[in-house]
C-alpha cells in the first residue's frame, strides 16, 4: 500500500470516490445512495449498505421538510454539533437539542423518565416542520413513538439511528412500524455522529448539488 498525496480539499471527494469503487456491484437506489454513502463515509462501515433502511420517500420528505426551512432536533449535543450549521444557514433551518434544559431535566426527574424521552415532549411545543434526528437513546424513539400514536406530533422524518444494546432495537423496530416517514439503521449500530451524517447527506443534497 502507497501513500496517496490528495490535496486537503480532495479528501473527501477521493473517500467517496473509494466508498463507490469498493460498492461494487451493490446496487442502491438513486435517492438514497448519497445518504448510505455519507454514512459510511462517517464510519468507514460498509454494513449500513445493507441495514440502513428507508421507508417510502424519506428522502424527498426530508427534503422537503429542509426547504420548508424545518427545525432538526437531535437527542445529544454531539449529534446537535455535527449537523453543518453552514447548511442550514443556506435553507433557513435551525438545530436544537434539550438534553441540557433546566425544564426538560426537571420534568425527566418528576417524572422518573430520562431526558431523552423528556426532549420528545418538549419537541411537541416546536412550530412548523421538524426532523427528529436520534442516534443515542432508544428511550426517545420509545416516547416519540407514543407522542405520535397520541397525535400530539407529527414528525417530517424520524431519524432512529441510536446505538447499544438495551431496548434499541425494540425502538427502532417501533419506528419502522409505525407511519411517519423514517431512514433507520437496523440492528445495534448507529450513534450520534450517524445521526448527524444523515443529515448532513440531505442537506448537501440541496446546498452543495444546488
Amino acid at each position: 500500500m502507497k501513500i496517496e498525496h490528495i490535496l486537503p480539499a480532495d479528501i473527501e471527494r477521493r473517500s467517496m470516490e473509494i466508498i463507490e469503487e469498493e460498492l461494487g456491484e451493490i446496487c442502491l437506489p438513486p435517492m438514497e445512495k448519497d445518504v448510505i454513502k455519507r454514512v459510511i463515509h462517517t464510519s468507514a462501515d460498509f454494513e449500513y449498505a445493507r441495514t440502513l433502511r428507508f421507508s417510502d420517500a424519506a428522502v424527498e420528505r426530508g427534503l422537503a421538510a429542509l426547504r420548508q426551512g424545518c427545525t432538526i432536533v437531535t437527542d445529544t449535543n454531539m449529534a446537535c454539533t455535527g449537523i453543518s450549521q453552514a447548511a442550514l444557514d443556506k435553507l433557513g433551518c435551525r438545530k436544537v437539542c434539550f438534553m441540557a434544559d433546566a425544564d426538560v431535566a426537571a420534568e425527566a426527574k418528576a417524572k422518573g423518565t430520562t431526558r431523552a424521552a423528556a426532549c420528545m415532549d418538549k419537541a411537541c411545543r416546536l412550530e412548523g416542520p421538524v426532523i427528529i434526528a436520534v442516534g443515542n437513546a432508544p428511550t426517545a424513539l420509545i416516547r416519540l413513538h407514543e407522542l405520535m400514536e397520541q397525535g400530539k406530533i407529527r414528525p417530517e422524518l424520524v431519524i432512529a439511528v441510536p446505538v447499544g444494546f438495551v431496548n434499541v432495537v425494540y425502538a427502532k423496530e417501533l419506528i419502522m412500524a409505525g407511519r411517519a416517514p423514517y431512514i433507520a439503521a437496523k440492528g445495534r449500530k448507529g450513534g450520534s455522529n450517524i445521526a448527524a451524517a444523515i443529515c448532513n447527506a440531505l442537506l448537501y443534497k440541496l446546498t452543495r448539488d444546488a
